[in-house]
């Protein structure tokens, strides 16, 4: 089985940044894709940034130039680094990744962690 922990998160003003760590452990034999979701209270789950294995990344039009997603791979890590914070980005955060572990790719999700921007 694979664990994500995501670490980084709480309270910042606007214009504030933040970093965002994803953390797998496990029975990891490798990652594929790893990715950064939110999702605002009241709204539906949205993909924030995406990084595949050789680094090429994808954003939300919402966080392009302002956050900036990077992955350690020989750590199993993914980060967010966050810039220019809006209370707009206030929302619970979510790691997921596609790993393959026991013999087969399979996707997992951390637990959330909680971004709050107060203006």
């Amino acid at each position: 089985q694979v664990q994500l922990v995501e670490s980084g998160g709480g309270l910042v003003q606007t214009g504030g940044s933040l970093r965002l760590s994803c953390a797998a452990s496990g029975s990891i034999f490798s990652i594929d894709l790893m990715e950064w979701y939110r999702q605002a209270p009241g709204a539906q789950r949205e993909l924030v940034a995406s990084i595949g294995s050789g680094g090429t990344t994808n954003y939300a039009d919402s966080v392009k130039g302002r956050f900036t997603i990077s992955r350690d791979n020989a750590k199993n890590t993914v980060y967010l680094q966050m810039n220019s914070l809006k209370p707009e980005d206030k929302a619970v955060y979510y790691c997921y990744a596609i790993a393959k572990s026991s013999g087969r790719y399979r996707s997992f999700w951390g637990q959330r962690i909680q971004v709050t921007v107060s203006s």
